[in-house]
């Protein structure tokens, strides 16, 4: 068969670099070329399908372990993208030294090897000891659990191509591209609307099993091909030897255009992490906010590498402009941006960003020639930028600052791209280059992004950043009587105090005596010898209502707040309580206590924008009763600014039949350093929950919510029903 002719039966229809295959005619014995097209094209889509299923699947399974927060998945994502590195290397490396029948043979025995890792469900060892390293933990378990099936699946879609391109030498291979990042956006897109709300974690690992299982018979059947394609390859080089040679050899692309292969997706990989970080920070660490934006960084591929015309360089450098500007209001310090606004314009960011980046990368791809390596650039930028956002940025920024000048890396790659090529811009009576206004509006967005971290810094007397996320202490009402400190965690207040020590023993922020909390503490009925847990510690403000023979026990997960909490604030030393501090996260550690039951309990861990979930489902409130005196007391702070968890509470009290009473307390306006709360009081001591001082505290809880409770499961929980809007 002549090189680049079409194949025996077809005649080859071509319009840009679609391709279209009509069958003449096949004599007997002859296998149809279009069903081997067909192969390649499935098994591309269900690989690139099961490579993006199983990450919110397995993120689902050690989200609780880690405390719930958006480093857990960027972490993941830091995995996922190696993994995909390492695929595309191996793609790269055996297509250009392996013979077709050695590749076929090496790919096979990868696969059935892979399958001795199924299912992928990570076992109970491998929950995290308190003081493990989070970060490494969690790189360690993905490799032990998932490594070699995932590099399996992240080298299918460049070395399948590789493959048709041998086997089908007359085809495009670059629309297959568009295909699998297809399947990818079909995962994402399904997995929070269909797979999780209808199966059990196990039951989604046991069906994703069989799948791969399935891919395997499907990429042996593609390896089998190439395996027969030896033949007809050494049939047509001989045949096309002299017209070969007659030929101008291609040029390799030059190093600027390999470092554009690496630099474009480095940027659009930092751009989706940072965005994701934003938005779990700001609600909470849920697949559904992994996948809203990981679908739009597919989709930007798709359209790219699929419909290239869909990208014009002008419309979105101009629709860049506003988008940007909108970003950076929305990440000033001092605006409080409802969620969805902040949605809208983190999408909108993340989407024309993208489809700059990606739509660049295609506009310089490479012949056939160079397939591999294209992809493997591209994967290498895509690892590097995760990279940069997961260990560089903690390490270099003290808040996070990445998204901001992961925009700004974006305004520069539009400056260069439209400096080399000159791009003008059509206007009545002539034509203006664009360069000039691109260079402008890179230097007003570093202006802007400065002065934003000098605004953040103003007042900051200490600013703190770990796996769990931004510290900062804060001076408030300097030079007055009323001089204090607060923490924050990102945009929440997590503790005030007096620098004053004759007011230092002041509650403040949400737990004043009329809180809630404060109800509980003050007037439950044993009051002398009190066992009291505490998930969540801040500056340890509850440790105030602590008297002598008490025992008040902190769990708290992240250690910087601990370390605040004992050298920059004195709520934990001036109590008259015992105090204990355990680190690491609260269910974890109760799951694995004998501790005598506690009187109290109190769920305080729900006022940060983000929230862990886990603590919250019935699965853990049966974990809390475990350790509850029968009849004891658990007070759950509900204050949140995106979410309304009030309607998951009725759920855990109609589950367990306990009581529920409802206390929200909005402070007068003079005593500044106090701030509306809502706390919920579970227990089944109805003389504790109908005495007057409890009664006399009581909201009226909104009308309706007692019957429309939430069950919230470690298998599911919805945020959709609970979004304020």
């Amino acid at each position: 068969m002549r090189k680049g002719a079409p194949p025996a039966g077809y005649a080859v229809a071509r319009s840009s670099e679609k391709l279209t295959l009509r069958p003449q005619s096949s004599g007997p014995g002859k296998v149809s070329r279009s069903a081997g097209a067909g192969l390649f094209a499935l098994t591309i889509f269900l690989g690139s399908f099961l490579l993006f299923q199983v990450q919110p699947l397995i993120g689902k399974f050690i989200l609780p372990w880690f405390g719930g927060g958006p480093g857990v998945w960027t972490t993941c994502m830091l995995f996922f993208q190696v993994c995909l590195l390492a695929g595309y290397a191996y793609a790269h490396l055996i297509s250009r030294l392996f013979s077709n029948r050695a590749q076929a043979v090496l790919h096979v025995t990868l696969l059935l090897a892979a399958l001795a890792f199924l299912p992928i469900v990570p076992g109970e060892h491998w929950k995290p000891a308190a003081d493990a390293a989070p970060a490494r933990h969690i790189l360690l378990l993905l490799t032990a659990c998932l490594g070699l099936p995932y590099f399996i699946l992240a080298a299918t879609g460049p070395l399948l191509q590789a493959w048709f391109s041998r086997v089908r030498s007359d085809a495009a291979p670059y629309r297959l591209y568009a295909l699998s990042n297809a399947g990818s956006l079909l995962a994402l897109v399904s997995y929070p609307f269909v797979f999780e709300p209808a199966f059990t974690r196990r039951t989604q690992a046991v069906l994703w099993a069989w799948s791969f299982g399935i891919f395997a018979l499907l990429c042996s059947a593609c390896a089998r091909r190439l395996w027969h394609a030896r033949l007809e390859d050494a049939l047509a080089i001989k045949r096309n030897a002299k017209s070969s040679a007659q030929s101008p050899a291609l040029t390799p692309p030059s190093a600027a255009i390999k470092a554009s292969w690496f630099g474009l997706p480095a940027c659009a990989s930092i751009l989706l992490l940072a965005a994701t970080n934003k938005l779990c920070l700001d609600v909470a660490a849920i697949p559904f906010l992994w996948m809203a934006p990981l679908s739009l960084y597919l989709l930007t591929f798709i359209i790219c590498f699929d419909r290239p015309a869909w990208y014009s360089r002008k419309v979105f450098t101009l629709l860049l402009v506003p988008l940007l500007a909108g970003l950076c209001y929305t990440l000033s310090s001092d605006s409080m941006v409802l969620w969805r606004l902040q949605a809208v314009l983190l999408g909108g960011s993340l989407f024309v960003g993208c489809m700059i980046c990606h739509g660049e990368v295609y506009r310089l791809r490479p012949a056939p020639q160079f397939l591999t390596s294209f992809y493997l650039l591209i994967a290498a930028g895509g690892a590097t930028g995760a990279l940069f956002v997961s260990v560089v940025a903690p390490l270099l920024f003290h808040s996070y600052a990445e998204l901001s000048w992961g925009a700004w890396l974006l305004a520069a790659l539009v400056f260069w791209i439209h400096l080399r090529e000159r791009t003008q811009m059509p206007l009545p009576g002539r034509r203006w280059p664009l360069w000039p206004v691109t260079l402008a509006g890179v230097t007003l967005l570093g202006a802007a992004l400065l002065f934003q971290a000098h605004v953040e810094a103003r007042d900051t007397l200490l600013m703190s950043r770990n796996f769990y996320g931004v510290l900062r202490v804060i001076e408030a009402s300097k030079d007055t009587p009323y001089h204090a400190y607060k923490l924050n965690h990102g945009r929440t207040t997590h503790g005030l105090q007096f620098a004053d020590p004759a007011l230092q023993p002041v509650l403040t922020t949400y737990y004043n005596e009329p809180s809630g909390v404060g109800v509980t503490l003050n007037n439950f009925p044993r009051r002398t010898n009190r066992r009291v847990g505490i998930v969540g510690l801040g500056t340890g403000t509850l440790a105030a209502y602590g008297r002598p023979g008490d025992t008040f026990r902190f769990y708290e997960i992240d250690p910087a707040v601990r370390q605040l909490a004992e050298t920059r604030f004195a709520f934990l030393r001036n109590s008259q309580a015992r105090i204990e501090v355990v680190h690491g996260d609260a269910r974890l550690a109760l799951e694995r206590e004998s501790e005598p039951p506690f009187d109290l309990l109190v769920l305080d861990a729900f006022t940060s924008d983000s929230i862990p979930i886990h603590l919250l489902t019935l699965e853990a409130f049966t974990t809390y009763f475990n350790h509850l005196k029968p009849d004891g007391a658990i007070v759950v702070h509900i204050s949140n600014r995106h979410l309304n968890l009030l309607r998951v509470l009725v759920g855990a009290a109609r589950q367990s039949r306990l009581m529920m009473v409802g206390i929200a307390w909005i402070p007068p306006s003079s005593t500044w350093w106090c701030s509306t709360s809502e706390w919920i009081i579970l227990s089944h001591n109805a003389s504790f929950m109908r005495s007057p001082a409890v009664l006399s505290h009581a909201a009226r809880l909104p009308e309706g919510f007692a019957d429309r409770p939430i069950f919230w499961t470690d298998d599911y929980a919805s945020l959709f029903s609970i979004l304020e809007y």
